[in-house]
Parts: structure tokens; sequence; C-alpha cells
């Protein structure tokens, strides 16, 4: 279902469609952490990425690449509704393709 979801979303202009890596499950000090005070994921992979902007009256090509993981501002870009945790992130809100 997934895949589904994911070959919906067409990002426009210089928006990225990104799918947040969750990280492993912690547990400090044999405490169980609850979701509602885990911190949001600042990591994920890139699922689907618009054309680029205008500029100049010419298309600026996009530097990411579906398929990337990228390391992202904790709260940047939106959360699809029904997108399954999906986020659309503008490309500068990106701040690194993790190699």
């Amino acid at each position: 279902m997934a895949n589904q979801s994911a070959a919906k979303v067409a990002p426009l202009a210089d928006r990225v469609a990104v799918k947040p890596v969750e990280e492993a499950e912690q547990m400090r000090g044999g405490l169980y952490i609850p979701d509602t005070a885990k911190e949001k994921p600042s990591k994920g992979t890139v699922i689907a990425v618009g054309p680029g902007r205008y500029e100049r009256g010419e298309r600026v090509p996009m530097e990411v690449k579906v398929g990337d993981t990228v390391l992202y501002s904790k709260y940047a870009g939106t959360e699809i509704p029904g997108g399954e945790g999906l986020l659309i992130l503008r490309e500068s809100e990106i701040a690194a393709i993790l190699g």
C-alpha cells in the first residue's frame, strides 16, 4: 500500500516527497520511551522529486533524486494526510544528501 500512495505523490516545482526513516526503538536505563516523547526523525528517503524551480525564465534542475537519503530540519515540511508519514519539503529545506 505504501508504494501506491508514493506513486500518487507528484511534487511540484522545487518540492520533494520524503519518507522519514524511523530510528530503532531506544531504551534508556531500561525505560520505555513513548511515541509522544520521541524526537521527530530528521532523516529520510526521497521517493518523488518535482521538476525544479524557474529562475529568470529557465528551469533549475533538482540536486536530489529518487532514492537519495537526506538530512532535513526536524520541523521542516508538510505531512501528507493519509500519506503514511510522507513529508513534502522544499529542496532548500534539505540540509544534506547522506552517502
